[in-house]
């Protein structure tokens, strides 16, 4: 007979039914009540910044000619 482990194995008498959500909102729910206990450790991203301000970007010519082979944005 196996021993439940504490915060990891549902005990044996529990329904596997309710091991799992019951609906996409539900799961929102419990998601959202345990965003408090958990941090990315990430700061957030920089605003972005201007494209007149990259004055001086080298590109090797490897990179320069797979850009040149894509389409345009959009196409």
């Amino acid at each position: 007979m196996t021993k439940p482990v504490k915060a990891v194995t549902p005990p044996p008498d529990a329904s596997p039914a309710r091991q799992d959500p019951e609906s996409l909102d539900e799961l929102r729910g419990d998601c959202a009540r345990m965003k408090g206990h958990w941090s990315s450790g990430q700061s957030p991203a920089p605003a972005p910044g201007r494209a007149a301000d990259l004055h001086g970007v080298k590109v090797p010519s490897s990179s320069a000619a797979l850009v040149d082979g894509m389409s345009e944005y959009g196409d």
